[in-house]
């Protein structure tokens, strides 16, 4: 069975159609939220990042929010193959043990421990990141708007409840509670147009670098929201998956460059909220120059579980149960990255891709 399935829009079919798939192509990598399913997609990270789009030898943009931040930020680390072999033994193996007579850990501890890990992960190494010849980091947060500025419980608990109604009727109303805030590494500047919802930018340094990537994974009532991250605007600032859970941009309108997105499905949802908004899951034409990478649902359905690694295990499955079921998924998914290789190798045939 088939594992890997390749989506285009129609701009990036003629181009493959035309002239193949080169890695001078790709102009951005974006990298979606979602916790532990970002883990199927390891193999192809460690090709791509560590030896595929090397040979282009110009800049790419990569962003994330999440645990695509992690992921975009241990693509410009000094070995990226490696790194991402550590950052998956990593992610499958953490555990923060709860406080004394609590099943879960309290948000606090959870990102203290966090925290201690993204410091441990990328500590020595975010002068390099932030200083990549080629690959130029963006990393997403959502910053709280108005009730949501000041991250108090019953402000928290009443911003994200008028959040969920307010998006419920359309997505425009998520800018009246957060502001996309997009924190990037010196160089040139994201090639995108960010104009559908309020985005503030910010310059990433070795000042704002774990807080910026702290806030883009810190999901609400999970983890306690980062306040007054240097550089940005004064305020709280929670996951970029809220607003940006996939990366729904208008990526046509970036001349020239096609955008080649790992993913671990083929939908593109824009805002984590929109989840459950089945109609806001169709491609658009924003997705033109887009090649997607995801794997097959019926293959999905063979990996350790049935289903892709999910933030449910961690209630849903011992530890040891689920540390077993994850890394058997990862070894598994060694058969995506194979397929891309292999596609590539025979000539990137247009007749096995499939429309968004």
């Amino acid at each position: 069975m088939k594992a890997l399935h390749i989506h285009v829009g129609e701009r990036a079919r003629r181009h493959i159609e035309a002239s193949g798939l080169q890695p001078h192509d790709i102009r951005l990598v974006p990298a979606a939220a979602g916790g532990p399913k970002g883990l199927i997609l390891n193999h192809l990270d460690r090709h791509l990042f560590g030896q595929w789009l090397p040979q282009g030898g110009h800049t790419v943009h990569v962003a994330g929010a999440s645990i695509g931040a992690w992921r975009m930020a241990t693509a410009a680390m000094a070995d990226p193959v490696r790194s991402f072999a550590d950052l998956a033994h990593g992610y499958i193996a953490q555990h923060i043990e709860p406080e004394a007579g609590r099943k879960m850990p309290s948000p606090r501890r959870v990102t203290q421990g966090f925290t201690d890990t993204l410091q441990g992960f990328f500590g020595d190494e975010i002068e390099g990141i932030l200083s990549h010849p080629r690959y130029r980091l963006h990393v997403l947060t959502s910053r709280g708007r108005q009730v949501l500025r000041h991250a108090t419980p019953s402000r928290t608990l009443l911003g994200f409840t008028g959040l969920a109604l307010g998006n419920a009727v359309s997505r425009k109303a998520v800018g009246l509670f957060l502001e996309r805030t997009v924190f990037s590494s010196p160089g040139e500047a994201l090639p995108v147009p960010l104009r559908d919802l309020p985005t503030g930018r910010v310059e990433l340094n070795r000042g704002n670098f774990i807080p910026a990537m702290l806030a883009s994974c810190s999901i609400p009532f999970m983890l306690d929201a980062v306040r007054d991250i240097p550089g940005a605007v004064t305020g709280s600032h929670w996951d970029g998956g809220i607003v940006d859970y996939h990366f729904h941009w208008h990526y046509a309108a970036m001349q020239p460059g096609l955008v080649l997105y790992p993913h671990f499905q083929k939908q593109v949802v824009p805002g984590w909220l929109d989840k459950a908004w089945k109609w806001r899951h169709g491609a658009t034409p924003w997705l033109d120059n887009m090649v997607l990478l995801a794997p097959n649902p019926a293959w999905v359905s063979t990996l350790p579980g049935g289903k892709l690694p999910d933030r449910k295990d961690f209630t849903g499955l011992s530890r040891e149960a689920r540390v077993r079921t994850w890394a058997g998924a990862v070894q598994q998914a060694a058969q995506l990255a194979d397929e891309w290789q292999d596609w590539l190798r025979r000539g990137c045939p247009v007749s096995e891709v499939l429309p968004l």
